[in-house]
Parts: C-alpha cells; sequence; structure tokens
C-alpha cells in the first residue's frame, strides 16, 4: 500500500517505512494514496483485538504476523479484556480510553506501536538502531516510554514543557525505568517542544547518524492507525446494549488538540463506519474552534496553561492529514503550513471549509465550565470524569442542544480523573490537601472509584530525569544521545 507526504505527492512510502520514518522528508505527513476496501461490517463481529487486527492489516499490509503483533501488543495490559469499553452515562455514553498501562487513550496506540515499527524494522531490512523523539502535552510521553521500555534495537527521548503537565504526569515521566529511555523538560510550551523535534527530524536527515529516527507522535501513521480501533468498538458496543441497529449514524465527541484522535474517528468513517457528525471539543486553547467555525487556522495568540493540560496546544499537526484528505490538494497544503510557519495564521478555500464543515463541528469548554460539568455529571449519574473528558461532555451537549440531535452520542473519555485529582477534587465540592498523590487518597475516599494501579505507586517511585534544557539545547541534547 503506497503512502505519500501531505505536501508533495511524489515522496512515497509504502506502509511499513512511512511507519519507520514517521516523518517524510518534506516535513509533510505521510497519508495513503487511497483507502483499501474494508468490510466495516465483518469487522464488528470480532473483539476488540479482531478489529484492530483487521483495522491495522487493511491498511498497513507490509507489516507481516499483524494478529501476532496485536496479541502481543495488548494481552495482559489493559484492566479490561475490552480494553476500551463504552458505559452509559445519563442520555449519553462515555468510551472509557483509560484502562492501560498508563491511564490514558494514548495506551491504545503506544501500546501497538513498538511491535508495528520492530516488525517494519525487519521488514525493511534496517540494521541501525532507531531513536524515537517525541514531544508531549501530558500523555503521550509517559504511554511511549512506557511501550518502548527495553525494546531491542529502540532508543527513545521524550521532550515535555517544563511546569507544564500536571504532578502526575510529571511523575509518570521523570520516574520511568528502562535502560533504553531518556526524558528531559524543555522550557517553554508544547508547542516549543514540539517544534524543536520537528527541527531535529529536519536537521538530521543528512547528518551521519548512529540511529535512525522516528516518531512516537501521532504524525506518525503507525501511531494514529491503532486508535481507529475504538471507534469501532464502540459501535459494536451500542449494537451490543440495544441501543442502534446496524447501520444507525453515531456522533461522537472527541477532546482533543492534536486533531489525532479525531482523525482516527474521521478514518474509521472513510473505512466504512456509520459515523454521524465528529465534534471537536477544545479547551481554552479553542484554535481548533474558531479554525473550524471561520476557515482561518491562527496560531498567533496566548497559550494558556489548563486544567487539562493534553490539549495545552496551538499546533495541532494532525489537522494538516484532514486538509489533505479532504482537499487532495497536496500544492494547497504545502502553501498553507508554509503560511502557518512564516505568518502564524493561514485560511482555506470556501470550498475546503464547506467539506470540513458538512463533517465537523467544534466547541471549547474553559477551566470554570469543565469545573461546573466534572460536579453536575457526578452529582447527577456519580460518574467520575477528568477536565479534558468534561470538555468533550460539554461540547456534547451543546450540540445536541442546538441541533436537537437524537443520534446516539458517544464521548470520548481520554484520561483517568486520576492523573488530575486537584481539579477533579475541587469540581466535588472537595477543598484539595497535601501534594497530588495525598489528592489521590482524598479522591479515592470522596468518589469511591479504584486508583489505577499504575498510579498508586508513583509515590515511592525514585525520580530519574529531572534534567531541564533550553528549547534551542535540544539538538544538541538529542546529538549526545
Amino acid at each position: 500500500m503506497i503512502y505519500h507526504s501531505t505536501r508533495d505527492e511524489s515522496l512515497k512510502a509504502d506502509s511499513a517505512q512511512a511507519v519507520l520514518e514517521g516523518l517524510a522528508p518534506d516535513g509533510g505527513l505521510y497519508v495513503p494514496q487511497s483507502l483499501p476496501a474494508f468490510d466495516w461490517q465483518a469487522c464488528l463481529k470480532g473483539s476488540a483485538m479482531d478489529m484492530s487486527t483487521a483495522i491495522l492489516s487493511a491498511l498497513l499490509p507490509e507489516i507481516p504476523d499483524m494478529p501476532e503483533l496485536v496479541r502481543k501488543a495488548y494481552t495482559g495490559k489493559f484492566a479490561t479484556g475490552e480494553l476500551t469499553p463504552t458505559v452509559p452515562v445519563g442520555d449519553m455514553h462515555v468510551l472509557e480510553l483509560f484502562h492501560g498501562p498508563t491511564s490514558a487513550f494514548k495506551d491504545v496506540a503506544l501500546c501497538m506501536l513498538p511491535q508495528l515499527l520492530t516488525a517494519a524494522r525487519t521488514a525493511k531490512g534496517v540494521k541501525e538502531d532507531i531513536l524515537i523523539l517525541t514531544a508531549t502535552s501530558g500523555d503521550t510521553g509517559k504511554a511511549a516510554l512506557e511501550g518502548f521500555r527495553d525494546v531491542d534495537g529502540i532508543k527513545i527521548c521524550v521532550f515535555y514543557p517544563d511546569g507544564g503537565v500536571s504532578q502526575v504526569q510529571r511523575a509518570q515521566m521523570v520516574t520511568q525505568e528502562g535502560k533504553n529511555v531518556t526524558v528531559s523538560a524543555v522550557v517553554g510550551n508544547f508547542d516549543d517542544a514540539q517544534t524543536g523535534v520537528k527541527m531535529i527530524f529536519s536537521a538530521c536527515r543528512d547528518k551521519e547518524m548512529k540511529h535512525r529516527l522516528s516518531s512516537a507522535n501521532s504524525i506518525n501513521i503507525g501511531r494514529l492507525a491503532p486508535q481507529i480501533m475504538y471507534y469501532f468498538k464502540a459501535y459494536r458496543d451500542l449494537l451490543d446494549a440495544g441501543k442502534i441497529r446496524l447501520g444507525d449514524l453515531v456522533d461522537f465527541s472527541v477532546p482533543t488538540g492534536n486533531f489525532g484522535d479525531i482523525l482516527a474517528g474521521y478514518l474509521a468513517k472513510e473505512l466504512g463506519l456509520p459515523v454521524g457528525m465528529l465534534i471537536c471539543a477544545s479547551n481554552a486553547n479553542n484554535v481548533l474552534t474558531d479554525f473550524i467555525r471561520t476557515g482561518t487556522y491562527d496560531r498567533m495568540r496566548p497559550l494558556y496553561k489548563t486544567d487539562s493540560p493534553s490539549m495545552d496546544i496551538l499546533v495541532s499537526s494532525n489537522l494538516e492529514r484532514l486538509l489533505y484528505l479532504l482537499s487532495g490538494d497536496a500544492a494547497l497544503v504545502a502553501g498553507l503550513m508554509k503560511d502557518l510557519n512564516e505568518k502564524g495564521s493561514y485560511t482555506v478555500p470556501a470550498e475546503l471549509l464547506e467539506k470540513i464543515q458538512a463533517q465537523f463541528m467544534a466547541d471549547y469548554c474553559g477551566d470554570a465550565e469543565a469545573q461546573e460539568v466534572m460536579g453536575r455529571v457526578f452529582r447527577d449519574h456519580g460518574y467520575v470524569c477528568d477536565p479534558h473528558t468534561a470538555s468533550g461532555w460539554l461540547a456534547a451537549e451543546r450540540y445536541v442542544n442546538s441541533t436537537g440531535s437524537k443520534r446516539p452520542m458517544v464521548v470520548l473519555s481520554t484520561a483517568s480523573p486520576y492523573k488530575f485529582p486537584q481539579a477533579v477534587l475541587t469540581a466535588l465540592g472537595q477543598t484539595p490537601a497535601g501534594d497530588g498523590f495525598d489528592q489521590m487518597e482524598q479522591l479515592n475516599a470522596v468518589s469511591g472509584v479504584p486508583v489505577p494501579k499504575n498510579l498508586a505507586g508513583l509515590r515511592t517511585k525514585e525520580e530519574r530525569h529531572t534534567g531541564v534544557i533550553e528549547k534551542e539545547a535540544m539538538l544538541d541534547f538529542v546529538l549526545a544521545i
């Protein structure tokens, strides 16, 4: 299967090579030349792992032994055999994506990516070791570190914004064990770290390197493709619960900063799944909301630190893929990305905006609104959600109220509330006491929801990665590795 850059269709790679490279040579993102024929109804008949196998086999056919790779990726790593259960909460449904080894939705992809990458490395006859470079706004870092921990032939380096993640998220990363892992804070915000990683790829492309570079961010198609599965799983859950009949449309509200999680929903729709409206939920950093409403993407604005730090992003990389998939015009996309880089903004043509708005709605949720939602959902339904999920809930409510939609609504819950105990406790009318670990115990006492085992043990773990560097020093840091 052929993939090519979003910015230049002549830059091609098969699926294994696209996973290995992560980013196309011109800085674009790999997209399929055409989507394969796919039997979506047959896919719904299997387990979550069966669904994952079918989807990944279709999208990444040059990577062999997919059933075995999926089995190794997920067996014994999730708290439930369903991997991503869908639960009813009031009139809506919550797709719980936080039952993996790091309590965040990224686990679904980042348990799978190491298997895909090592298999692709073998399939392409690559001899040199691979260095994974990743910028994180909170959850990707730990999930990637855990996924690639002690994987032969691969090293991983994670950068996160200093002071820009929650205490629990930081603890997850700085205590990470493994002989092949490196972690550093970067002075600045997530966009600084993400831009730095992209610049390292560009700067190292023609250098003599001991390692081949790749990425665990959703710019890598091997990270994005595994996320498609849980949209199929949610649809199957609603079928099993008798909430829909086969072929009925289902709406999804997705908290997202880098646009990868919601793009996976769009790809599920393109593979045939009856997806209705995709609702893009942001926090106060509402650059995506403004774009989907107006067609102008403008990153020249303050980046706010919020209670939902995984969405504290102003440059949403995966949006580039959507622009190409809906326009089919690599020259247009290249020009838009050039404008974004040089001018800080771009405006899409009216016909492209019309296509976007036909399939995507957008809304955002400030911290105060998220507090109200978390408190209300707990009082009314006894359900505890984190601030990111609260953004998705509020965007879903507003969409239903404004449109009168009667279709089933699935809200993606992207992280355990125990990753943000201070914000959740405050929303539940409590006064947070002590540090983040004390607050986890306090939240457990208030809610009765068990603390995930991977988070409960953080307090006593040794901090191993406490360095902080300037963003200008990122390249030298990587070259030293």
